[in-house]
């Protein structure tokens, strides 16, 4: 790959990234603030965002990771401020309903928390082979019945950013990126240009020279950044990079959203909702004012009206048309990611149906690693561009095969699922694993790249919640772990104890975080 300039002398100054929304400044943000804080390394740094007035942000309510926690926090955010601003609520995970057999009583979560004594106990060996009250993850940790009891993960008396479970957000993507926008500009020093990008000086095959706008300003730059949605306008449009679907495996290529009221003093689930259908399935995400409801569903098994027909049952009520948006999904992503001085974050890069809310988190990476990676001399972009295709590439790959997972693992008779257990549409890496975890329950060296996407603990999550006895009964594994249930059970008892005493719901918490906000950090 060519490098941008010859000289040595040549260090990386301007960086411009297109497009704004909530990947276009949290990479301004990362980049920004972690450049501040370490200004021996390119101290000179300019970042400019340009950002199109007319687009607007595609979003219903958005889930995040724990991560955005950290990225919150580097970014020098207030955890009070973007609570009170962004209609969060906190999220300790995913409930999974009506995966497995559609019955009433199918369901298990997803915590956010790894299982008791994880380090050094493979306690799914125990459960695989034993019968328990209780579903794998309230087995293994208290998150799950936190859950149910509708309580927060922390109170007021604990820091910004701490808590006493793990936790995540549930946000509004538009009050988030306005919110992410006035703190870049004003306190990071992130210069924002509102204009139309209409010509990309440079040729496909070399770097691009400069950026120039329809009010014919031009804008230079040495690294570009791809944050142009589904538009793609760089790394599509200009480099015509190929974009790779997915959806011979992935079969969700539509969705239809909608805002719900809540009833009166309903509670503020601390967890998304994911709950089947019988072609693809619906999340619920609680905001502070409103909730987030969309149906993902697969085109070739229901039509647009049948499949707002299920939205509408789901909501329990009749759904104007004007109260609907519906999108299209490609599910997949782009051949490489970076390509010349140019990198795809977000959107651009490619996108999956966010039934784990993988896509924010995706951006959170390419952000730190543009931030920690970023080549302090353009003769090594062309290195560096290489890693980062290597990385992404391995990381889209195991969110492909780990949303498959929920899918494969079903037992539901209808003709989506049935097509998602013909293993012809299985990836050879998630075959292998399924087979290995027939006889050998998923742990730590199952994966072995430094920064998993999902780590071992949540496979185990998803495996054991839908499918309890997946592993063939290991009888030395019954004997040796034995004594591990009962110090479990004794375990999640106390800890759960101690945990209520310390808890309450969601809405008193936002209440008194409105009122009094957390102690800083």
């Amino acid at each position: 790959m060519e490098s941008t300039h010859t000289s040595s002398e040549h260090n990386l100054r301007n960086i411009v990234i297109l497009g704004g929304g909530t990947a276009g400044w949290i990479t301004a943000g990362v980049i920004a603030a972690t450049h501040r804080s370490n200004n021996s390394t390119n101290p000179s740094i300019k970042i400019t965002l340009i950002e199109a007035p007319s687009i607007p942000i595609a979003g219903v309510g958005e889930g995040t990771w724990p991560s955005m926690r950290r990225t919150l926090k580097l970014l020098g955010v207030s955890e009070t401020d973007f609570i009170n601003q962004c209609n969060v609520t906190f999220k300790q995970g995913a409930k999974f309903r009506h995966w497995v057999t559609g019955r009433d009583d199918d369901e298990y979560y997803h915590p956010l928390v790894a299982p008791n004594h994880y380090n050094n106990i493979n306690f799914a060996e125990s459960f695989a082979t034993q019968k328990f009250p209780f579903s794998f993850d309230k087995a293994v940790c208290t998150q799950g019945h936190i859950c149910d009891l509708n309580l927060a993960p922390k109170n007021i008396s604990h820091r910004e950013y701490e808590g006493l479970l793990n936790y995540a957000y549930h946000l509004d993507a538009n009050a988030f990126a306005l919110f992410l926008k006035k703190h870049c500009t004003e306190t990071l020093g992130v210069t924002h240009i509102e204009a139309e990008v209409e010509r990309v000086e440079g040729e496909p095959d070399s770097p691009i020279k400069a950026l120039v706008t329809n009010s014919s300003t031009r804008i230079e730059g040495d690294l570009f950044i791809d944050c142009s949605g589904f538009k793609s306008h760089l790394i599509g449009g200009h480099f015509n990079v190929e974009y790779q679907s997915c959806k011979d495996i992935l079969f969700c290529d539509k969705a239809i959203t909608t805002h719900l009221a809540y009833d009166n003093n309903a509670p503020l689930l601390p967890y998304t909702l994911s709950s089947a259908t019988d072609a693809g399935w619906i999340w619920d995400i609680g905001l502070t004012n409103r909730r987030g409801v969309g149906h993902v569903y697969s085109s070739e098994f229901i039509d647009q009206e049948q499949a707002k027909s299920r939205l509408e049952h789901y909501a329990k009520r009749k759904l104007r048309d004007d109260e609907v948006r519906t999108f299209d999904i490609a599910p997949g992503h782009r051949k490489e990611f970076w390509k010349q001085n140019c990198v795809a974050v977000g959107l651009s890069a490619g996108f999956l149906e966010p039934l784990e809310a993988s896509s924010l988190v995706l951006v959170e990476m390419a952000a730190k690693f543009i931030a920690e990676q970023l080549p302090r001399n353009t003769n090594v972009m062309g290195v560096i561009a290489k890693r980062f295709n290597e990385v992404f590439r391995y990381r889209w790959s195991q969110i492909i095969d780990f949303l498959k997972l929920h899918y494969v693992l079903s037992e539901r008779k209808e003709a989506f699922w049935q097509q998602h257990r013909n293993q012809e549409t299985w990836t050879k890496s998630l075959s292998e694993n399924l087979l290995l975890w027939r006889y050998h329950c998923p742990w730590h060296n199952d994966f072995t790249h430094t920064e998993e996407v999902f780590p071992s603990a949540s496979y185990q999550y998803v495996l054991y919640g839908m499918q309890p006895n997946y592993s063939f009964r290991n009888t030395a594994a019954q004997c040796q772990h034995k004594h591990y249930i009962e110090l479990f059970a004794q375990d999640i008892e106390l800890q759960l104890h101690q945990q209520k005493a310390q808890l309450y719901d969601q809405r008193t918490l936002l209440s008194n975080v409105r009122k009094f906000g957390f102690a800083l950090g």
